[in-house]
């Protein structure tokens, strides 16, 4: 059966609003916190936000497969898939620090097709739909114009698994675009990271070892923006991959060159 990706955006935004006001309801209180690593966390607001919206998508799309960081959701073999962060950012919310949100996605047949994401903090809510553009709280957005290196702000993260021996850290990336860029940040959330590319905050991101939900909205977004969406080495990205390059496009030559010439990692 068809589904309209306007409909399903609109219901996609409904669903991260209402884990929104949940996430706000209980920001600041003490969590119940359980660890799926050594610094990986998940709290009981993780929990109940998937929970809301996977049984919204179930009921409003029974059909469709369901992919969830905290494994609610499956499916069978549907050409609709959405992938769903309840939470990106938890470590940020269980500390209280205003950087994390929802990021609900929909690929049909292995494309992405619509995405949504939403920041309760400040009430912006960043979504797509493929060919339409993308846009913040209904305004029309574009990825920024700057066009040297020297002039950007980019932004990272490192991953879960940085404390193993042995695996790529990022920090090698990271010194090298302190020395190169304008500035570089940490925001924490992944999602919001790619938000603000494509909005023009940021003019770069780039990341080892991210999940599907943690991308998948996101890349959705900031193509939409006018963006450019790669692995390091300037490859079509993957979204089941290990690495990932977005930019407002101008930069993105400058940037693939850093991160492809450090062959340390």
């Amino acid at each position: 059966m068809h589904t309209d990706p306007q409909k399903a955006l609109h219901y996609a935004v409904k669903l991260a609003k209402k884990a929104g006001k949940i996430q706000m309801k209980r920001l600041g209180e003490k969590h119940h916190i359980e660890y799926k690593g050594e610094i990986n966390i998940v709290t009981e607001v993780d929990h109940a936000c998937e929970e809301l919206i996977v049984n919204g998508l179930k009921k409003a799309f029974p059909h469709h497969d369901i992919l969830a960081e905290e494994g609610r959701g499956g499916g069978s073999s549907s050409e609709y898939r959405w992938i769903v962060d309840p939470l990106d950012g938890t470590v940020n919310y269980a500390h209280g620090f205003l950087a994390f949100c929802v990021s609900i996605a929909l690929e049909i047949r292995g494309e992405l097709v619509v995405g949504v994401i939403y920041d309760p903090t400040r009430d912006e809510c960043f979504t797509a739909i493929k060919g339409k553009g993308a846009y913040l709280n209904k305004k029309r957005i574009q990825v920024s114009p700057v066009s040297k290196l020297r002039q950007a702000l980019l932004a990272t993260g490192f991953a879960y698994n940085i404390y193993e021996k042995e695996v790529m850290d990022n920090f090698n990336h990271f010194q090298n675009f302190i020395k190169t860029a304008q500035a570089v940040r940490r925001p924490g959330s992944a999602a919001l990271d790619l938000a603000w590319v494509a909005s023009g905050r940021l003019d770069g991101f780039w990341e080892f070892f991210l999940k599907p939900w943690d991308m998948a909205a996101g890349v959705l977004i900031v193509r939409e923006a006018g963006g450019t969406v790669t692995s390091f080495d300037g490859s079509a990205f993957d979204l089941y991959g290990t690495r990932i390059l977005a930019s407002n496009g101008f930069i993105h030559d400058d940037m693939r060159g850093i991160l492809s010439g450090d062959r340390s990692q």
